[in-house]
């Protein structure tokens, strides 16, 4: 940013204090300033805003919106902040929209929907639905924001029945870069409507989702932890599950092999309906633990153990996405190893957590996708059975960081190498929820998606303010101009 513009920033700070909303302008010296920096899961994300404004309305993100794009200051969004990556929901020297006093959950019983503020994070939303008995096709980590999640696609334990988080949205209130507020739905602003599900904030900020309401008895799952020695089965497991999710839809898992000091593969169960069909399959025994929504389910907050420790403030997310194959199951986890035994070089305490997270990413996902109308992912083209693979480091210093980064980049693509030599082993489809900076997520969606993408774009913000002022996150107009992505 330049000083200028700097400059600009703390006298548009100074302005919206004298706007009458100056009870939600935060300034450096304010300790809910420092509060809400320190609330970012990941370090690099905690930068340095000249001020941060939390509106309270769609009527004050409006405002806030007009006097940002008026003075061509530039901006940055934030829902719930666990995006790891600096810069992609923050700012230095000028201003942060926090989106978190949005946060509401209402239900309505005569029409079965939700309305869900973007601020709120998902132990919030199915804390309130469990009043009524209900869930909605959110987040598995109830700690991740609501908006970020769904608008970068979102995965829920519903997917194999309901599609994608974004599917289920039956529509987004959205403030546009003039100030405008409207309504997207499949019918109305329809252009509009698709291309937020699953095009992150390239068109607007989303103020409202009004997402159909599901009935719900409770998640049964649990977490199950192997030696080392039983990779092999393990991978073998998790590629017959995947196979078998289409015949039944209800199930779930995420499986992790894991360095947390003591190495090991794991796999977590979660399932909507009681039912163990879903394990006798692929060989596991796994007795049903009923647990409140509100938990997130056995296998959110089991996850959520390992992947929020405290002193280890510093984490890379870097994902790709493969064929449902053993092979390159087993060809993830060596190479995982290697990473680990570097990393002990390095760091002689092993003191550091790193995952081979792998999980189903059946085709029929993207058939219930379509069957909602689609989205702008291009996962409703997948042709095969595939498996969505991140690679996860948590750190305590930069140093550590720029040591392992290289790494990690090597392991993916050193990953995707091996994969090739398998006959349509690679998808080149990138998750965005996943995606680290420097991956072009919106490219994979396909030249189709990404020509829609454009123009929903240029016709609702024709002065580009959400992909000039508003630096964050992944910018259709960065999409490398190369051959696009098929899966």
């Amino acid at each position: 940013m330049t000083t200028s513009s700097s400059t600009q920033g703390s006298a548009l700070a100074q302005a919206l204090v004298e706007a009458k909303i100056g009870s939600q302008v935060l300034f450096p010296n304010d300790a809910d300033y420092i509060a809400r920096e320190q609330s970012y899961w990941s370090q690099q994300a905690r930068l340095k805003p000249a001020c941060i404004v939390l509106p309270r309305s769609a009527n004050e993100v409006s405002t806030i919106v007009k006097a940002l794009a008026d003075k061509e200051v530039k901006f940055a969004v934030r829902s719930g902040g666990h995006t790891p990556h600096a810069g992609s929901n923050n700012i230095d020297g000028s201003i942060t929209i926090d989106l978190s006093l949005l946060n509401w959950t209402r239900f309505d019983a005569a029409s079965e929907t939700v309305d869900i503020g973007p601020g709120g994070r998902w132990r919030d939303v199915y804390g309130e639905l469990e009043k009524h008995s209900r869930i909605v096709a959110g987040g598995r980590n109830g700690t991740v924001g609501v908006g970020g999640l769904v608008l970068g696609g979102g995965i829920s334990f519903s997917t194999g029945r309901r599609g994608f988080s974004c599917d289920d949205v039956i529509s987004f209130e959205v403030v546009l870069a003039d100030g405008r507020t409207v309504t997207a739905t499949a019918s109305e602003y329809s252009d509009l409507y698709f291309a937020l599900k699953g095009g992150s904030n390239n068109f607007g900020i989303v103020t409202n989702y009004k997402m159909h309401a599901l009935k719900n008895d409770g998640i049964f799952g649990g977490l199950k932890i192997y030696p080392k020695q039983v990779t092999p089965q393990a991978t073998e497991a998790l590629v017959r599950f995947t196979a078998s999710v289409a015949s039944d839809p209800d199930s779930h898992m995420l499986w992790f092999h894991t360095y947390t000091g003591i190495q090991r593969p794991s796999r977590d169960h979660g399932y909507v309906q009681a039912d163990d069909r879903a394990w006798r399959c692929v060989g596991v025994r796994c007795r049903a633990g009923k647990q409140p929504v509100r938990s997130c389910s056995p296998c959110c907050t089991s996850a959520s153990r390992v992947l929020i420790v405290a002193h280890l403030t510093r984490s890379t997310f870097y994902t790709a996405t493969f064929a449902n194959d053993a092979r390159i199951a087993a060809k993830a986890t060596e190479l995982h190893e290697r990473l680990v035994a570097d990393l002990k070089g390095l760091i002689p305490d092993g003191d550091f957590t790193t995952q081979c997270l792998l999980q189903p990413l059946p085709k029929v996902y993207g058939e219930r996708s379509a069957s909602s109308g689609g989205n702008i992912m291009g996962v409703q083209n997948q042709r095969v059975d595939g498996l969505l693979f991140v690679a996860i480091v948590l750190l305590k210093t930069a140093a550590q960081q720029a040591f392992a980064y290289p790494r990690i980049r090597a392991w993916v693509e050193e990953l995707k190498a091996y994969a090739a030599t398998i006959e349509n082993g690679n998808f080149d489809w990138v998750y965005l929820n996943y995606a680290d900076g420097s991956q072009d997520p919106l490219r994979s969606y396909g030249a189709e998606n990404v020509r829609k993408m454009r123009l929903a774009a240029a016709k609702y913000d024709p002065n580009a303010v959400f992909q000039k002022l508003c630096t964050g996150g992944f910018k259709i107009s960065h999409v490398v101009e190369r051959e696009l992505c098929k899966l």
